[in-house]
């Protein structure tokens, strides 16, 4: 408690600050997620708060952030479509995923995966985060000229006909779980059908309208139609936020331009009566508890949304910690990638009960953080109670937030979040690989494979996809490296290493050396199970060095055995040369050793295998003498 208030001041003016930046994001990334502004509120205010008390970063301010907001609004939208659009239906369900991707994640940091998270490849990171960029600016498009598909009637009488279908197949799927025969009763499937209203047609119909719409694809479908019926002052509204939120910067960085932006322009918009837009109505009083969540739990409404609540998790994790090493490079401090895990999760899992947006480690406020003089957890917790207050004394006057005002800032937040690094280096990258006669790098695929996937068919997906591409396209690096590395030649022919300088000329025929660099894995056993046919029938030993020969999978242990048994069914005698530890395990533990090669035949160094090979060149001689 000492060390918490070690740096009062600085934490408090730090926090503030923090807070401040993060007030409009907030407030934007609920509405952009589809649950509203209370619920990005609820996220910033306990995220922080107790991310911050039990992390492993002592500067970190969280709360939701873009990667966050994006993969909750698939969740969200999917749980809603399968609730017959009702959000008050759908909300335990999707409270209860974010609850479990909070647990998820404190079980990743009890686990110590942690340390793990930073082999994720850069590719599949650059490609998610250029989406999440491109999802939010396509999207925040249609707010932004103060468009909303199920509010379009032309649009929205499209799909009536199909409002009606699914009605009525909601009716007989009724029916049939009533235990009502539909042909012996038809009379009463037409008396049902005829109390369709047009009131639950529309409302059908709109949630049809808005699913459509939803996603980039659906937004590039309607997006005709929204600049065909722009409202000009929605459209002034989101362009002004823009505007300033860019012209400010260049005047002060010292004050937060989005805040600015929003003051400014809902200032300007309320004063002078505007008719405008305004956000949904932010709750008065202290945030409760959803407890919907645990006496309206559905286990299978839940069970399709694990992996995606995995993908939080993971999501959440490695954007954390991405800014915990923005954080350590900052104050010269480091983190603990674990604790900070635990944290992270239990600031999730509280959000969840009390129905915030799941979020991480926040990049540009912890950064605001830190300039403004935060060095301790006391800032992040400031700045979740900085929030909270707020939302207790300024709920009413944020209710009066024009839309196209955080549509606007969520169009610079998407601009800001890609990877424009990452993309600038596609041009200079090298060209890894080949298909035929084109060439191609290899890691430009992987981060496109991803971005395209990610923006116009699933995030979730697109990453699964994106790490088993780079996984296998660094496997078959490794292995080409492997087999290039380690062709099997005979000695006159292969480059020797320094100590084989000495190998005496009468056996340089009949003895053939293999030298394997590198792991002997899935990835490089083709390479290697041709070893055997590559030995001519008149040798008569082969020397296998494995000194640089770290690792072996159980795929190189079974290859590695066809081989010997090969050379041993050719009389070829085989000799190893420092086996490496976990080979050796490896091998030990199926008996490879001492059944194929005894123990005698395993030399520490290659002096003493020449030796070997000398003594047993010498005592036929001896005893043909005799």
């Amino acid at each position: 408690m000492k060390n918490l208030f070690s740096n009062f001041k600085g934490d408090l003016f730090g926090g503030i600050t923090a807070g401040i930046v993060a007030l409009p994001l907030a407030l934007a990334f609920g509405v952009s997620s589809g649950l509203g502004p209370s619920a990005g509120l609820y996220g910033a205010i306990f995220i922080s708060f107790f991310a911050a008390l039990f992390g492993g970063t002592s500067t970190q301010i969280s709360g939701p952030t873009a990667p966050m907001t994006a993969v909750s609004m698939v969740v969200i939208a999917g749980i809603i479509a399968i609730n017959d659009g009702s959000l008050e239906k759908a909300l335990p369900a999707i409270l209860t995923v974010f609850l479990l991707a909070g647990l998820m994640q404190i079980g990743l940091g009890v686990l110590g995966i942690g340390k793990y998270i930073r082999y994720i490849p850069y590719p599949v990171v650059s490609g998610f985060m250029t989406a999440i960029g491109v999802i939010i600016l396509v999207t925040q498009i249609l707010p932004a000229v103060g468009y909303y598909p199920n509010e379009d009637k032309e649009f929205v009488d499209q799909y009536k006909p199909l409002a009606e279908e699914i009605i009525l197949e909601n009716i007989l799927k009724e029916e049939a779980g009533e235990g009502i025969l539909v042909l012996e009763n038809f009379e009463e499937t037409i008396k049902r059908a005829e109390t369709i209203t047009q009131e639950e047609m529309l409302k059908e119909a709109r949630t049809l309208a808005k699913s459509e719409a939803s996603g980039v694809l659906g937004a590039l479908k309607v997006m005709p139609r929204a600049l065909q019926n722009i409202n000009w002052l929605e459209f002034i509204l989101a362009l002004s936020t823009i505007i300033i939120i860019y012209g400010f910067k260049k005047i002060t960085t010292a004050i937060p331009s989005a805040l600015v932006a929003l003051i400014v322009v809902s200032g300007v918009a309320y004063g002078f009566g505007l008719n405008y837009r305004p956000i949904e109505e932010i709750p008065s009083g202290f945030p409760v508890p959803n407890l919907g969540i645990f006496t309206n739990f559905d286990l299978n409404s839940v069970t399709p949304y694990i992996f995606t609540a995995l993908t939080l998790a993971l999501l959440g994790a490695i954007d954390s910690l991405l800014t915990s090493v923005v954080a350590d490079n900052m104050t010269k401090t480091k983190h603990q990638p674990n604790k900070e895990l635990v944290g992270q999760g239990i600031g999730n899992t509280i959000a969840a009960i009390f129905g915030g947006i799941p979020g991480a480690g926040a990049t540009i406020r912890t950064v605001v953080n830190i300039n403004a003089g935060g060095k301790t957890k006391l800032s992040g917790m400031v700045a979740g109670v900085l929030l909270l207050v707020v939302l207790l004394a300024l709920g009413p006057v944020a209710s009066q937030i024009p839309a196209a005002v955080l549509a606007g800032i969520l169009v610079t937040v998407g601009i800001g979040v890609m990877d424009y690094k990452g993309l600038k280096a596609i041009p200079s990258l090298p060209k890894d690989m080949s298909l035929g006669p084109i060439k191609f790098s290899s890691e430009v695929v992987i981060m496109i494979i991803v971005l395209v996937l990610s923006s116009v068919w699933n995030l979730v997906y697109a990453v699964g996809v994106g790490l088993v591409i780079a996984s296998l396209m660094f496997m078959k690096k490794m292995g080409d490296l492997t087999a290039e590395r380690s062709d099997v030649k005979s000695l006159e022919k292969e480059q020797g290493w320094a100590d084989e300088a000495r190998f005496p000329q009468n056996l340089k025929e009949s003895v053939f050396i293999k030298h394997l660099k590198g792991p002997l894995f899935f990835g490089s056993t083709s390479e290697f199970q041709i070893l055997a046919d590559q030995i001519p029938r008149n040798a008569s030993t082969v020397i296998i060095r494995m000194d640089r020969m770290q690792y072996m999978d159980q795929s190189g242990l079974y290859t590695l055995e066809d081989v010997l048994i090969d050379l041993h069914n050719s009389k070829i005698e085989v000799l190893f040369v420092d086996v490496l530890k976990q080979p050796r395990y490896m091998m030990e533990r199926v008996d490879l050793i001492p059944d194929l090669i005894p123990t005698e035949h395993i030399f520490d160094t290659f002096d003493d295998c020449i030796q070997y090979l000398e003594q047993k060149t010498i005592e036929p001689k001896v005893e043909a003498a005799l």
